[in-house]
């Protein structure tokens, strides 16, 4: 009996205890983006209870004692919470969602100046890849290319040099898709292309990275066509760390750097800073190359109101190119194949780039962010950039492409230096030369926000921009020759150029931008909108000091410009708005409109590169553009499905025609019309803690739109010419219009992860110009369409202790399959293979790497 009695005790003591516990439930999403953290470590201060945050950032903590308790919340990367909670007998009490914080000195802010989409919340699709992701896959990728898995998304490695990548989002090209770092602009202030090689550096200082399809989120007046890439550097931690890295790769493919970061000093200091140095042959024949990367951040708190940090990231670099397109037949009777490259040589033994990319293009910034009021902020920044160097090439006689200067397919540059010498008294026949383009830039862009009642914000920011590129051709290889013989220059009409000289031509691009902006944002619990209004003035100005005498010239005749002509003004504006209403807890839609005036490029005011006769009456492209979307967030479970439509219309396009008394004359030619619509699908399904599945598709219809017939060119009364171009129906080129990826990612064990990725297109059409399409007999026929083509990628990273410190293995190959395909194309005469010029894209090619942290 007493054994009974005391069971039953025992029992009720059970029981009565369990009746004192209850659970703890929230989710945890990123205070800047809107995405759920998924990883994290959740505790209840005191007793040993804890869960990790799932796929969606939720999280559930069972048998925690009733009554006040204190839960914790830690992440890498993110500052630690502590939040009380009254945990209820026998229930689950919720804490909601709970924002967390980057620990990053000055993240938090850049991100408004930079402005980055948030989840659920700003009406535009978005793709967000994070550094995790960029460190365990860029590998030997050019940068661009880790967003190759993303809807609209086509990105190659082009000519196949390192850093000439190219990316095309929704079918619009570099200088047509907006680049920001923390929020600077970086596309080209003259003709909008954006030269990665330049930024060689992002690899290593990249926080996250969002692709904003469409009119995207920024505020600015940028050239977001396609969309947006926006790019968040690192910025200094409030932790103390650094870590060395090391890799290789196929074709001497090697990679070595570092970073250190100080974490807060007790008087508001901190620091990081990283480096590296890449090198290698090049896949394709001639184009070895040499880096050297460099990224720095300081901040300072001042106090509770007041953050200063500093930032500079740069690369210094020299790489061989594949500059020219070849046909089919070329690269099939070169016994190198697909890794053939015609531009480059020998010399006494030595490889010669003849096509070679050298700059160096520093950026640095200040930035301020001032809390003036709890409802109030500015934040402003401060930069700079310095770029020089240029692109090599050649002048004279074009022997590097005859056959007959040719030994088993490469460019033989003793023979040309001997008949140089042969002929030394007239000066050199064929040289190597370099086109320049070095620049100064310098701008200043300022936001402030004023929060209103009724849940409003009103934003409004200056956008001011300096440019001058300093544009030459200077002789960087006389090939045997004591000199070269140039009547280029007005003022030296007798210029016997040596090494260094500059020859050819010698201008500068000055440009000018004024903008501005005002933005009205709405956001209470379920919905969020935003209206935007932007402007901008854009002034190109020139100065040429070899087709213009020099001011103060004794010869200088009356009639001819002076060598500045002046400024000349273009206007652009633009408007958008749009609003995301969240359905419930895992559903939202929204819907976006905007439409916009680009202004001309510099070439369009300038198109045969002389202060006569600027294009005056260059006219703004006009973009309008329609968005819908819908998402949908489960538990394991994600997809975005978004539909588009773009038109483009007076795409910027100019010619030549021969005046009444044969003169030359420049021509707008109006009425150049694309329009661009998809659908695109992205999803994750995380089937369990080991197994992650991801995929999207992208189908794109983008086509011009009508043909030019009969479109008279008059100078006054009299007509000079006339355009015709047979292009409506025909499918825009270079970029696939259909894109599809699948990715698999499975966790073999705790530390080792596996990852393989495809990565199909189809639909992709050889790039061609649409006013050459003059043949009406070729009404309706279209550019060569490149054969469809899948690529696999694998990825495996290993994390493991070596000597007590963290580090992570990483192993790549890309191409895995070695499928042979093109890339690339410029349409033929005949819209079909044989006839167009091609780049191969790389076969299977390996990287491996070696993080230590400490």
């Amino acid at each position: 009996m007493k054994k009974v009695f005391t069971a039953l005790l025992l029992c009720a003591v059970t029981v009565f205890a369990y009746a004192q516990t209850g659970a703890v439930s929230g989710m945890l999403t990123d205070g800047d983006t809107g995405e759920p953290i998924f990883g994290a470590t959740i505790a209840i201060k005191g007793l040993a209870k804890g869960a990790i945050t799932d796929f969606d950032g939720s999280f559930t903590i069972t048998d925690v004692l009733a009554g006040p308790q204190t839960v914790i919340f830690s992440y890498t990367g993110y500052e630690s919470q502590e939040i009380p909670v009254e945990v209820v007998s026998g229930e689950t009490t919720s804490i909601g969602k709970v924002v967390c914080r980057s620990s990053a000195i000055g993240l938090t802010e850049v991100k408004v100046i930079a402005s980055v989409a948030v989840s659920r919340q700003t009406p535009v699709a978005v793709s967000t890849v994070g550094a995790k992701q960029i460190e365990a896959k860029i590998g030997s990728q050019e940068f661009p290319e880790i967003l190759k898995s993303t809807p609209g998304v086509y990105a190659t490695k082009e000519g196949g040099g390192f850093g000439d990548g190219r990316i095309n989002v929704r079918g619009f090209s570099s200088e047509n898709v907006a680049v920001l770092i923390n929020g600077v602009p970086v596309n080209d202030m003259e003709n909008g292309i954006v030269y990665w090689s330049n930024w060689a550096g992002l690899t290593d200082a990249t926080s996250f990275m969002q692709v904003q399809r469409g009119l995207g989120a920024s505020k600015v007046a940028v050239p977001s066509i396609g969309g947006t890439i926006n790019i968040i550097s690192k910025a200094t931690d409030l932790s103390k760390g650094g870590h060395v890295y090391a890799a290789t790769g196929n074709n001497a493919y090697s990679k070595v750097g570092f970073g250190l970061s100080s974490g807060l000093t007790e008087d508001g200091w901190a620091f990081t800073i990283s480096g590296a140095k890449t090198q290698g042959n090049g896949y394709v024949d001639g184009t070895n190359f040499l880096s050297f990367s460099y990224y720095a951040n300081i901040a300072k708190k001042i106090n509770a109101d007041h953050e200063v940090t500093f930032t500079a990231i740069g690369a210094k670099q020299r790489h061989g190119q594949r500059e020219d397109q070849s046909l089919l037949v070329d690269y099939e009777n070169s016994p190198r194949g697909i890794r053939y490259n015609p531009d480059w040589g020998y010399k006494k033994g030595q490889l010669v780039n003849i096509e070679d990319n050298f700059y160096h293009k520093p950026q640095i910034s200040l930035n301020h962010y001032w809390s003036i009021s709890p409802r109030s902020q500015l934040s402003t920044s401060v930069y700079a950039s310095f770029g020089s160097g240029g692109g090599g090439g050649t002048s004279g006689t074009n022997k590097f492409n005859d056959p007959n200067y040719r030994v088993d397919g490469v460019v033989d540059l003793d023979r040309i230096v001997e008949e140089n010498q042969a002929v030394a008294a007239f000066g050199a026949e064929s040289i190597l030369r370099a086109s320049r383009n070095d620049h100064k830039w310098y701008g200043i862009l300022s936001s402030y926000t004023q929060e209103l009642p009724g849940n409003l914000s009103l934003l409004a920011g200056l956008d001011l921009r300096y440019y001058k590129g300093e544009h030459f051709r200077e002789v960087t290889d006389l090939l045997g020759a004591q000199y070269w013989l140039d009547d280029s220059d007005i003022n030296n009409p007798v210029n016997a150029a040596t090494v260094g000289t500059r020859f050819d031509y010698y201008d500068d691009g000055i440009v000018n931008w004024t903008g501005g902006f005002l933005q009205l944002e709405y956001n209470e619990d379920r919905l969020a909108a935003f209206v935007t209004l932007n402007a901008s003035n854009t002034g190109y100005d020139r100065v040429d000091y070899f087709n213009n005498y020099d001011n103060d010239a004794d010869n200088a005749r009356e009639g001819l410009a002076n060598q500045r002509v002046g400024t000349f003004n273009f206007f652009g504006y633009g408007a958008k708005g749009g609003a995301n209403y969240n359905l419930s807890e895992s559903q939202n839609v929204f819907a976006n409109i905007g439409y916009f005036e680009k202004a001309p490029g510099f070439d369009a005011v300038f198109p045969n590169f002389v202060n006569e006769d600027p294009n005056v009456d260059a006219v703004n492209q006009k973009i309008i553009s329609y968005e819908l979307g819908y998402g949908l967030r489960m538990r394991n479970f994600s997809v975005n499905l978004n539909l588009y439509r773009t038109q483009w219309k007076d795409r910027t396009y100019t010619d030549f025609f021969n005046g009444p008394n044969g003169e030359e004359l420049v021509a707008n030619i109006l009425g150049v019309n694309a329009l661009h619509q998809g659908v695109e699908i992205d999803g994750v399904w995380r089937v369990n803690r080991k197994l992650n599945i991801t995929g999207m598709a992208s189908i794109g219809d983008w086509t011009w739109q009508n043909d030019i017939e009969n479109l008279g060119i008059f100078e006054g009364n009299t007509q000079v010419g006339e355009v015709d171009a047979y292009i409506a129906g025909l499918h825009v080129g270079d970029a696939a219009q259909t894109t599809v990826a699948l990715g698999l990612a499975y966790k073999l064990m705790p530390d080792l992860r596996v990852s393989i990725d495809y990565n199909y297109y189809d639909r992709l059409y050889a790039n061609y110009d649409p006013t050459s399409r003059s043949d009406e007999s070729a009404r309706g026929v279209e550019a060569w369409k490149i054969p469809a083509f899948g690529i696999f990628d694998l990825n495996i990273t290993y994390d493991f202790q070596l000597s007590g410190f963290n580090a992570s293995l990483y192993g790549n190959v890309y191409n895995l399959m070695n499928e042979k395909y093109v890339m690339d194309a410029q349409d033929g005469t005949n819209h079909d293979a044989f006839t167009s010029r091609v780049y191969y894209g790389y076969g299977a090619n390996w990287h491996l790497g070696v993080k230590i942290r400490f």
